[in-house]
């Protein structure tokens, strides 16, 4: 596939080879027309006389006659034919390099725009175009690409805010109803009191998901380094393990990004390979080569059902009623914030194993 570059590189080249060749017989065609005007003007052909024999060397003389001035014209027109031939060919070649550098300096600003709407994310939604130059239609094009940018920057600020303001607004309540339900139910309604204070806690659970998820897909405000087998490490020793063995491997890597939410990308890993497993199961943690490995036994997963695994609210019917469905998502989201890819596959007689896998410029 070629590019606009070398499209618009033929395109000068051609047009130059196009009309020079026009011209060259142009201006040929017009010099032989004059080359036999002038010398039917001045060496007049009398009437009914025969053409002249061809030029013959005089003998003994030592000087060689001159060609007929019909035989020099032809000359003259066939080496102007040679000159000009060979003219176009350089030049031809000259105007494919000037054509290359002329496009590529035409699409400078194209370059431009590209580069930034590759550069952009919601984390960079400050940066613009900012194109100097002519009024042209480029400049119009990265004018109204900026113009984009704000209003989108606008509205990611206006969510931001709504998420903060919901966060405080749904908490709130909902601590003050748990301290009612702790300190106001007497003592003899307990089964009650353990339901709702169940249901409370899921419902606080949600909502910091749903926080979570929502920060995650806003992109990366700020980014420091941060010791991901450190991380590891720290959930491994707080995790509730029930009745399943976990095993780690773990080697040293450092990722610039948000250490809250990859704790929170780690612990999700380990909290699904633990809660969809059967007692006596195992989960097996490996972080080497920038790739952190969470694979663990329990039930088969249909096939048919992968795509739902990194989908929102999308429980797979062996796990039907645990959890909210929010912990691959946000594991999902996680990685794409900080520049990372998230695979997962069945094992070979049930369980799974997610793999994420970090960039390796985000090494240190």
């Amino acid at each position: 596939m070629t590019t606009v570059r070398v499209r618009l590189t033929l395109i000068y080249s051609g047009l130059f080879l196009l009309t020079s060749v026009v011209l060259l017989v142009i201006v040929n065609t017009l010099l032989r027309q004059a080359l036999h005007a002038r010398i039917e003007r001045f060496f007049p052909s009398p009437v009914g006389e025969a053409p002249a024999a061809p030029a013959a060397p005089l003998l003994g003389s030592g000087v060689e006659r001159l060609p007929p001035l019909s035989e020099l014209a032809r000359d003259v027109i066939h080496y102007q034919w040679d000159v000009s031939a060979l003219a176009i060919g350089a030049l031809t070649l000259v105007s494919v390099v000037v054509g290359w550098l002329i496009a590529g300096r035409i699409l400078r600003p194209v370059h431009r725009i590209t580069a930034t709407a590759q550069r952009l994310s919601l984390s960079t939604l400050h940066e613009r175009i900012a194109l100097t130059g002519p009024r042209d239609e480029l400049k119009d094009l990265a004018d109204t690409f900026d113009a984009m940018l704000d209003r989108l920057e606008r509205s990611v600020e206006g969510q931001r805010r709504f998420i903060a303001n919901a966060s405080h607004e749904l908490r709130t309540p909902l601590a003050v109803q748990r301290t009612a339900i702790e300190v106001g139910l007497p003592e003899d309604v307990g089964e009650i009191r353990d339901t709702l204070l169940l249901h409370n806690h899921r419902i606080e659970g949600l909502i910091y998901a749903l926080l979570v998820l929502s920060q995650a897909e806003h992109g990366l405000e700020r980014r420091s380094p941060v010791a991901l087998d450190e991380v590891v490490r720290l959930v491994l020793a707080e995790a509730d393990r029930g009745e399943v063995t976990v095993t780690a491997r773990i080697e040293p890597f450092t990722v610039h990004g948000d250490p809250v939410l990859l704790s929170r990308l780690v612990t999700n890993l380990v909290d699904n390979a633990v809660r969809y497993n059967h007692p006596g199961g195992a989960v097996e943690v490996t972080l080497a080569g920038g790739v952190l490995t969470v694979r663990n036994t329990g039930p088969e997963v249909p096939a048919e059902r992968f795509g739902d695994l990194f989908a929102p609210f999308r429980r797979l019917h062996t796990t039907r009623g645990q959890g909210a469905g929010l912990g691959l998502s946000i594991v999902a989201s996680i990685a794409t914030a900080h520049g990372a890819a998230v695979r997962a596959r069945p094992n070979p007689g049930g369980g799974l194993e997610v793999a994420v896998t970090f960039p390796a410029g985000v090494t240190c």
